[in-house]
């Protein structure tokens, strides 16, 4: 099949599909003619990156993971060490937004919103208080 088939059977935009050939997550043959061809398998590894950034993987860990996914010996271990790893980072990242939000919050709770020039939120992006 060729890319735009490709894509429309994983769900992956051809510039994506692109993407990952280039940084080597992806290989489909070539053609003579120089086309990609992709067979069910390929559609199988855009599906499984498809999914992997979904749950927002990195691409580094989404390398590991089809590398662990194609190995019919790997240990489960290591899938589920990385998956304890991203949740890990994810839970960090939302409590960093979190307290981003809560800041926010406070500054703009303080600002009249009204046609006063003195604004509290801008006087925090700047680093002064209000």
């Amino acid at each position: 099949m060729n890319i735009g088939e490709a894509s429309r059977a994983s769900g992956v935009s051809e510039k994506m599909i692109r993407h990952y050939e280039a940084i080597g997550l992806l290989h489909p043959a070539r053609q003579a003619n120089g086309y990609r061809a992709y067979a069910g398998g390929d559609v199988a590894v855009l599906r499984f990156i498809r999914h992997a950034r979904d749950l927002a993987f990195p691409l580094e860990d989404i390398r590991r993971l089809l590398g662990l996914w194609r190995d019919r010996g790997r240990a489960s271990a290591e899938v589920r060490g990385l998956a304890l790893g991203h949740i890990a980072a994810l839970e960090a990242k939302a409590q960093a937004l979190q307290a981003m939000a809560t800041s926010l919050r406070h500054l703009a709770a303080t600002c009249h919103g009204d046609d006063r020039p003195d604004c509290p939120i801008l006087d925090g992006l700047e680093g002064r208080q209000g």
